[in-house]
């Protein structure tokens, strides 16, 4: 797929742009930058696209740190956010086929 320029917003007005993969329907507006070149418009703020990612992230990090006979002492998720003009923020690969990477960590304890 092609590579276009999608500008987003942040909820402060603050506008930045993002490279994204040209959209297969023409559901995005094109709109002119400060420098005339032509950019999808992205449908939801910054902000917007990364709220709808928190509450699978929360729920991940809660389910591994309570839902375990040993609770591990620290949890790490690692996961890829691909940024669409259409769809905001959705979940993407981090290598290969990996679209979650956890790392769970247990303290040993030392005997006295």
């Amino acid at each position: 797929m092609d590579k276009e320029v999608a500008q987003f917003s942040l909820e402060d007005g603050t506008k930045f742009l993002v490279e994204v993969e040209e959209p297969e329907a023409v559901a995005v507006e094109r709109v002119a930058i400060n420098t005339g070149q032509m950019v999808l418009q992205a449908r939801q703020t910054f902000e917007e696209a990364i709220d709808a990612v928190k509450p699978v992230a929360s729920v991940l990090v809660t389910r591994l740190r309570r839902g375990m006979t040993t609770p591990a002492d620290e949890v790490e998720v690692k996961f890829g956010l691909k940024l669409t003009a259409e769809a905001g923020a959705i979940f993407t690969s981090i290598s290969g086929d990996v679209n979650f990477e956890i790392t769970l960590k247990w303290k040993e304890e030392k005997s006295s």
